[in-house]
């Protein structure tokens, strides 16, 4: 090995204590070959990475769980407004409240029902018929609120056919 010295003498070659010289071949000169230890993960530290993913998977499938759950209850809550207001503005209008959802489709005031994200169909809403005795045309009620047709409960505890 060539070292550079403080005296300055260059290109002296010197054994280092416990390190074999190398010959011409490649061979450490006679001395039996290090074995190596081979590269790579021993059977323990990989039980310990698998074992933090699944902590961490298990951690973050309840929060995934809950921020869908949320976004469906967000979408719940904007089509019970929507198909609400629609329905006062065809009752206001037409001096009388739709006999079905159908109706407001029908008549230009949706494109189309929109969906319940809780039972994922258009078709499960639950409707509320206002009573005869307070209908404009007492011979026809028609639709006065509309609630979701899921039996689920909410993440706040109440069921969404309540909402």
């Amino acid at each position: 090995m060539e070292l550079h010295t403080p005296s300055g003498n260059v290109g002296q070659t010197i054994a280092l204590r416990g390190l074999p010289t190398a010959g011409p071949s490649g061979n450490s000169g006679g001395q039996p070959r290090v074995r190596r230890r081979v590269l790579g993960f021993t059977f323990v530290e990989l039980m310990v990475v698998i074992a933090i993913i699944v902590i961490l998977i298990s951690m973050a499938i309840p929060i995934y769980s809950r921020s869908i759950a949320r976004a469906k209850e967000s979408v719940l809550k904007n089509n019970l407004f929507t198909l609400r207001t629609v329905i006062d503005n065809y009752t206001y209008d037409k001096q009388k409240a739709p006999g079905s959802l159908q109706d407001l489709v029908t008549d230009g005031y949706l494109r189309e029902i929109p969906m319940d994200p809780v039972t994922g169909s258009n078709q499960t809403w639950k409707t509320i018929m206002e009573d005869a005795t307070q209908s404009v045309n007492q011979s026809e009620p028609g639709i006065f609120d509309v609630r979701s047709g899921s039996d689920k409960l909410g993440l706040d505890g109440t069921q969404y056919s309540e909402w």
